[in-house]
């Protein structure tokens, strides 16, 4: 079984079973049990899972993790992209929780906080994952 406390899960659900699933976490907090649940990005289908984690995520997020750039300018060189798609890219990251920014002066350094990622188009049942390492 993969430890999963600094892993990032990516899913498709649907918002019934995300209420059940806070609902649960609530109820165990209320009871004063820890929640030990991973971070969860939940697409609400396969085409919206698709257009965000697709080749040129995959590869931005390798980059970030192996090369810690330190600007979104230096990420796009990296990847030989336009800084203004990359820019939009990691912008969309970071709004879904996937990277963080780090600001040092003017730079804004991308930060993949996760050591895996794993993504489970059929739910996240803990049987019926297939990890993406970025």
């Amino acid at each position: 079984m993969t430890d999963t406390t600094n892993v990032l899960f990516v899913t498709i659900g649907d918002g019934e079973e995300l209420y059940e699933d806070g609902f649960k976490a609530i109820q165990q907090l209320t009871d004063g049990e820890p929640v030990e649940q991973p971070a969860m990005v939940t697409f609400a289908n396969e085409t919206q899972l698709g257009e965000v984690f697709n080749e040129r995520t995959y590869a931005l997020l390798r980059v970030i993790r192996a090369d810690e750039p330190a600007s979104i300018r230096e990420t796009a060189r990296l990847v030989g992209r336009d800084v203004k798609n990359v820019h939009q890219e990691l912008t969309t990251l970071e709004a879904l929780g996937v990277i963080r920014f780090d600001e040092t002066g003017q730079a804004k350094q991308p930060i993949f906080p996760y050591d895996d990622l794993v993504i489970s188009p059929f739910g996240h049942e803990s049987g019926d994952t297939a990890a993406a390492a970025p």
